[in-house]
């Protein structure tokens, strides 16, 4: 005679079902937003990893700058239409941008690109300061002779990690990514905290690792930093 297995169900187990199955629900998700997080953050996390060591050591890291300059003549008809924006720019106080026109001839003849860089206009020159990652350049149009000087100096490949790093003259698509892979990193870091909350059980060191995590810079910004 056959024993019959009985599948009726209380109202605590029904419960401990239910618990059990939310559980799995937000593992799944969890794990699923953890990985993105991970996947589009991995390599800005590797990057910023290194270039943290070498901005903490930056002094330490010895750099030479390569320095270039050149020279041209800026043709008559560009020297004339720079003349006037000038004249308009000092008399109005404004601010006024390269004409098209030399920005297109500084790039061909200098291989300097202007972009959207703020000109400071005088009476007798336009100067434009171009920072960016890693160097500096400028260039200036003597408005009398419209002889055109161009500067340009190059820090090399860390200091231009670095300045990545900082977001120091990187343009506004750089800022962009900027905020999408600290958003990236807040996601994998609160996903993460809440698998640590929901593994936790199970894995005793679990807190008590958080916890000193969180006290070492407390404690060396406490007792260290003055």
């Amino acid at each position: 005679m056959s024993a019959t297995v009985s599948t009726s169900s209380t109202p605590a187990i029904d419960l401990a079902r239910a618990r059990q199955k939310r559980r799995a629900w937000w593992l799944k998700q969890l794990h699923t937003w953890h990985w993105i997080s991970a996947a589009v953050s991995l390599i800005g996390m590797l990057l910023f990893s290194v270039t943290g060591i070498t901005l903490n050591h930056a002094a330490d890291i010895p750099t030479t700058p390569v320095v270039a300059r050149g020279q041209a003549v800026l043709p008559a008809p560009l020297l004339a239409e720079l003349r006037a924006v000038a004249k308009q720019a000092v008399d109005d106080g404004a601010a006024v941008a390269m004409p098209a026109a030399t920005g297109a001839w500084l790039a061909d003849t200098l291989d300097l690109r202007l972009g959207d860089a703020a000109v400071e206009w005088s009476a007798d020159e336009a100067y434009v300061s171009l920072p960016r990652p890693g160097g500096d350049a400028w260039v200036n149009v003597d408005l009398a002779t419209g002889d055109v000087e161009r500067e340009t100096t190059d820090r090399g490949w860390i200091s231009y990690l670095n300045d990545l790093h900082k977001g120091r003259h990187a343009g506004v698509a750089w800022s962009l990514f900027l905020d999408v892979f600290a958003v990236a990193c807040l996601l994998f870091s609160l996903t993460g905290l809440w698998l640590l909350h929901l593994h936790s059980k199970g894995r005793r060191l679990t807190w008590p690792l958080v916890g000193f995590g969180l006290l070492v810079p407390v404690v060396v910004a406490l007792l260290f930093i003055h």
